[in-house]
């Protein structure tokens, strides 16, 4: 499986909590698309919330995403990392 991040705007001051629930709700179905969502990142400042995983494809994390209620405004392959 490939990994991707993708980005979500317009958090603005999304909270340690709120990211907690967006990302549990993420795991609570992603085996249904055959996705693993290793990890997320939060800016609540400029409202930017970041999401890595493993999945077949970035349209099964868009999936995800939308089927949980915050589709991703972006999703990037990572064919690389160290």
């Amino acid at each position: 499986m490939a990994r991707y991040m993708d980005v979500h705007r317009g958090m603005h001051g999304i909270t340690a909590e709120q990211l907690m629930e967006a990302h549990q709700a993420d795991l609570a179905i992603e085996g249904e698309e055959g996705v693993h969502f290793e990890r997320a990142w939060a800016d609540p400042e400029s409202g930017t919330v970041y999401c890595l995983s493993e999945a077949p494809s970035p349209e099964a994390v868009q999936r995800i995403h939308e089927r949980t209620g915050h589709k991703a405004d972006e999703v990037h392959p990572v064919p690389l990392s160290v």
